[in-house]
């Protein structure tokens, strides 16, 4: 890895319903450097609020897209 990039690394939690995909997240996370990025997809309607409340505790990053295939591409940041 070049210096000055930063670590990156996916879940898919595509079907899996609360608290599944945050737990797998953070599972992943544990393996992700401070300032490496996490991707997460997941389906679950809660997930958006979930990994909101989870990075502002944490204090992690997290951005949020919906894809057009109604699947939300969150971006963790780790701290």
């Amino acid at each position: 890895m070049s210096e000055g990039s930063s670590h990156t690394a996916s879940v898919d939690a595509r079907g899996e319903r609360c608290p599944m995909p945050l737990l797998m997240a953070k599972r992943a996370l544990r393996d992700v450097p401070s300032g490496g990025v996490l991707e997460v997809l997941s389906t679950d309607a809660g997930s958006e609020r979930d990994f909101e409340s989870f990075a502002r505790l944490a204090g992690h990053r997290v951005d949020c897209t919906r894809r057009d295939d109604d699947v939300l591409c969150l971006t963790i940041t780790k701290a």
